[in-house]
């Protein structure tokens, strides 16, 4: 069985939903890490969109920065699903903390883990170059974040229009 998956694509291309699809094939129930803050409104409408959505078999875990502790207090558990990469770095980001330390931990931490995990990210580099720094910064690091975790993990796949596309192994 397949114990690790990144699952990437652009924006509202069905790669949450497939997420939750494949993390549930893994097994029932499942365990959501979240990663995104409320930090407005329309942030909170989305993730109260994303829990109406999930339905009993989900327990929920919310978790901004803490990621590699929460998926190692987990393991040996039901299928996790990590929803998102994007949004945590994100967090580290704006919190100032050492991204690429977090990051090369959870790279390091993946191959390690026993029971099934699913990573969600946004695709963010085939886009114009941001005129701002921070911006640019940013996909950057995303695009550093998930070459690493790509490659950490056994699965990759890429969502473009609700259409999920395999793209390791092949």
């Amino acid at each position: 069985m397949t114990k690790s998956i990144l699952i990437t694509g652009g924006a509202r291309s069905g790669k949450s939903c497939f997420a939750e699809r494949v993390t549930l094939s893994l097994g029932r129930p499942a365990i959501y890490i979240a990663t995104a803050e409320a930090r407005d409104a329309e942030m909170a409408d989305r993730i109260a969109r994303h829990q109406a959505r999930r339905g009993p078999e989900w327990t929920t875990r919310a978790e901004a920065f803490a990621l590699c502790d929460v998926l190692q207090t987990s393991d040996g558990g039901p299928p996790r699903l990590v929803d998102c990469l994007t949004l945590w770095l994100t967090n580290l980001m704006l919190g100032e903390r050492d991204w690429e330390a977090e990051v090369a931990a959870l790279t390091d931490l993946v191959p390690r883990l026993t029971a099934p995990v699913v990573f969600v990210t946004n695709e963010v580099g085939a886009g114009i170059v941001p005129e701002n720094a921070l911006a640019r910064a940013f996909r950057d690091a995303a695009g550093l974040t998930n070459q690493r975790i790509a490659e950490a993990c056994d699965e990759l796949w890429f969502c473009v229009a609700g259409h999920p596309i395999k793209v390791k192994p092949q």
